[in-house]
């Protein structure tokens, strides 16, 4: 029944409540009122049975005692007038029955008389005679008729309650619908707040009563639970945007590697579906030679929870494309049980780009082949590779022959072309494991691997006949190339990869000086590549000697003929002192410094000294009248050069008129577009120049008129024997002839006596120079020179 009860709404509680309390109040009030009447009327009775059993027994002495029966009963029917008596018996002093009002029958026996009950009245009264008692009057009413005929009259009662029962109830469904609609109405919202999960729903406010007060705070909790959802929304927004949409790939694993768990972007990554990848293992994603790193990592987590592991492997997706990711991963505690973070970066492309990188580092851009820096470290490998296994390597450098006269015929272009199409020619010739490079310019190397010197030679010339038959074309020109290779072999007692390619460098130079386009061997007992060597080592010290100013300047007089001295004239000239001391002259290390392009940097070493050197005494400055500094013909050609000069000037605040750069005539005809716009450039300073050597070249006079020089210096090998040679001197005249006529003085070298000086004034040079007037000394040694006397 009770389950039935709860079942029902609240307004038929509130009914069944209503009228089962109103049931217990009418049914509670009737009994009380049945009872207290009870009791009255059982009182009223009993004192009307005590009152008529006292007369009964005060009138039945007589009687009793002289055992007559009619006084007795008839004074029992006198007493039944009351209405009320039942039972009427009088007893003798034995306990018999005496008299009774309907028989004797009715009587019960003395000792057995009745209990009272709730409807009779029980009375009894003793019939005494001097206080002896002979007999007992016993009375029994009935008062039932009396309280039925008060219930009677007591039914209008219970039909008046009946009635206010019903009109309460009436009342209450009215009054419910007061209180069970607020209920209803908030039960509505509170189920479709649970449907829909949709907090913007507000119950209604019927009255300020408690419920009205209740749907207050119903409404404020709903506001609080809808601003906490929207909060929580909002974070589960940012959860999932920080999670499923984060640009990485992020696992929650088992230990043993099953995939709880990946974000979206993770699986769109992989191409696959978050679903398809939760619960296989993820070593099923990973590559299979990188499988091996990622199991060893989820070890280390397991044995070292707190530690973070990284690792970098390729992951498959769907499509078996590779991608590349940088992983890092550590233990996690979720519902008491361990799993294994895995956050995973996409590093496909910058791994792509760091390969790319590494391979445009070890690569030339323009040929793809290996590039120097990274040859060297094959030289490396190779030299540890001969000394731990003995293998035996071959060290080839080839430097293509007429590579300049195309470049500069065609173009830049053109020769880039020529060494694209050259690199394809040579590879097509060598081992696939071979190693070929570009190591600058027109100059390769090629590194064969267990392969004999004679093995190499014998490469090396398909090479090179390779070359010698192929013919370039570009545009309406066809040019023929050649090459010049140098040999030089790797074994357990070769030195380090620096001297390996120089003897292979060295063995090259020498094919070049035999001819061009040749083979060449490098053998340690070789006089060519010994002098070629002596060069290269001159390289370092050259280098060390700029940097720790190990070089000297010396100065030598040039000295005016036939005429009064002008002051002090001198060319400056380079010296090297070894870490003994020991003075070298330059024909030591200017040709080294001629071939491996270092002049140029000497030649600044010597500007930059001399212009300090002068600056920090200008009383030398004012006996001076002109100082003469060389020029290389690399100086001609770097493009740094006239602006450094420049400088160096407005440094030291040199007078520019007093310093005059000489430049060789072969140098100048060598690069005579250059020679001639450094003249102009340095002249329009307001500095002199001089064209040295002059009478070597091939075509001197052709090229003298396009060279504004002011000074003309004579070869000396021709001033040192035209005491002698006739042809010499014939030179020598016609060269000053010649530079008269172009207005240019003359200056003789090699003058290493009075004789050849006496013949240079009636010649009429203007300027001697050499051993004769006076040796290279140091510039603070230097000194004006007369040369009246021996002239005359």
């Amino acid at each position: 029944m009770m389950p039935s009860i709860r079942s029902l709404s609240l307004e038929h509680k509130i009914s069944m409540a209503t009228f089962f309390a109103a049931l217990c109040l009418v049914v509670c009030i009737f009994l009380l009122w049945a009872f207290f009447e009870l009791v009255g009327i059982k009182q009223t009775a009993s004192a009307e049975l005590v009152s008529a059993a006292e007369k009964i027994s005060e009138r039945s002495v007589m009687a009793l005692s002289t055992s007559r029966h009619g006084p007795i009963e008839h004074e029992l029917k006198s007493a039944n007038r009351l209405g009320v008596i039942k039972l009427a018996c009088v007893y003798d002093s034995q306990g018999n029955v005496f008299s009774s009002l309907d028989g004797s029958k009715q009587c019960p026996e003395l000792h057995k008389l009745e209990k009272q009950h709730w409807l009779q009245a029980v009375a009894r009264a003793p019939i005494q005679v001097n206080n002896d008692t002979i007999g007992l009057v016993y009375l029994v009413g009935d008062i039932s008729g009396m309280f039925w005929e008060q219930v009677h009259f007591f039914r209008w009662f219970i039909i008046t309650v009946l009635a206010s029962i019903l009109l309460t109830l009436i009342l209450k469904i009215q009054l419910s619908r007061l209180i069970v609609a607020p209920v209803n109405h908030l039960l509505d919202t509170v189920k479709k707040i649970d449907a829909g999960r949709n907090y913007s729903f507000r119950a209604k406010k019927f009255a300020d009563d408690e419920l009205g007060q209740l749907v207050e705070t119903f409404n404020a909790m709903i506001a609080t639970v809808q601003t906490q959802n929207k909060a929580l929304i909002e974070a589960k927004n940012r959860y999932l945007l920080l999670y499923d949409d984060n640009p990485t790939i992020i696992f929650n694993v088992e230990p043993d590697g099953r995939i709880i768990s990946v974000n979206k972007f993770g699986a769109r990554q992989l191409i696959h579906s978050d679903r398809r990848l939760q619960g296989d293992l993820i070593f099923n994603f990973v590559h299979f030679d990188d499988r091996t790193l990622m199991e060893e990592m989820f070890g280390l987590c397991v044995k070292d929870p707190l530690r973070v592991n990284k690792i970098e492997v390729r992951m498959v997706c769907q499509d078996n494309s590779i991608i590349w990711v940088r992983g890092a991963a550590r233990v996690i505690q979720a519902q008491n049980k361990m799993n294994i973070l895995l956050v995973c970066e996409d590093i496909t492309e910058a791994r792509k780009l760091s390969e790319q990188i590494t391979y445009q580092a070890q690569h030339d851009s323009l040929t793809g082949l290996l590039n120097r820096t990274e040859f060297d470290k094959q030289i490396q490998q190779a030299l540890r590779s001969a000394r731990n296994s003995r293998t035996e390597y071959a060290l080839c450098y080839l430097d293509l022959d007429q590579f300049k006269v195309v470049n500069d015929t065609c173009g830049h272009v053109a020769g880039d072309e020529l060494l694209r199409q050259l690199s394809v020619l040579i590879k097509s010739q060598i081992r696939q494991d071979d190693l070929f490079a570009r190591l600058g310019g027109d100059e390769f190397g090629i590194l064969m691997k267990g392969c004999l010197l004679t093995q190499a030679a014998i490469t090396c010339e398909k090479i090179r006949k390779a070359i010698q038959e192929f013919r370039f074309a570009w545009e309406d020109r066809t040019f023929s190339i050649g090459v010049s290779i140098g040999i030089a072999g790797i074994n357990s007692i070769s030195g380090n990869s620096t001297e390996s390619l120089k003897d292979a460098d060295a063995a090259c130079y020498a094919a070049k000086e035999k001819g061009r386009n040749r083979v060449h061997l490098f053998r340690p007992n070789d006089q060519e590549l010994a002098s070629r060597q002596g060069e290269m080592q001159w390289v370092e010290k050259i280098q060390r000697g700029i940097a720790n100013h190990q070089f000297r300047l010396y100065g030598q007089p040039i000295v005016p003929i036939g005429h009064n001295n002008e002051g002090l004239h001198f060319e400056t000239l380079i010296r090297y002192q070894d870490d003994a001391g020991h003075i070298v002259p330059p024909g030591a290390f200017l040709p080294a410094a001629e071939r491996y392009n270092l002049a140029a940097a000497l030649d600044k070493w010597v500007i930059a000294s001399l212009f300090e050197w002068l600056a920090m005494r200008p009383g030398f400055i004012d006996k001076m009248s002109l100082c003469s500094v060389n020029l290389s013909g690399l100086s001609l050609s770097d493009e740094t050069m006239l602006e450094y000069i420049s400088n160096r000037f407005k440094q030291w605040e040199i007078p520019t008129d007093k310093i005059c750069f000489e430049i060789t005539e072969t140098a100048a005809i060598a690069n005579l577009s250059n020679a001639t716009r450094a003249i102009n450039a340095l002249r329009d300073r307001g500095s002199l120049f001089s064209l040295d050597d002059f009478g070597s070249g091939l075509s001197s006079f052709a090229y003298l008129k396009n060279l504004p020089v002011d000074f003309l210096k004579i070869d000396g090998l021709f001033v040192k024997d035209i005491v002698d040679d006739e042809v010499d001197l014939a030179m020598v005249r016609s060269i000053n002839e010649v530079g008269h006529v172009m207005g240019k003085k003359t200056i003789a070298e090699f003058v290493e006596n009075e004789r050849i000086l006496k013949l240079l004034s009636e010649l009429g040079v203007d300027y001697a120079q050499g051993y004769g007037i006076g040796k290279p000394v140091l510039l603070k040694d230097l000194r004006l020179i007369n040369l009246a006397a021996k002239v005359q």
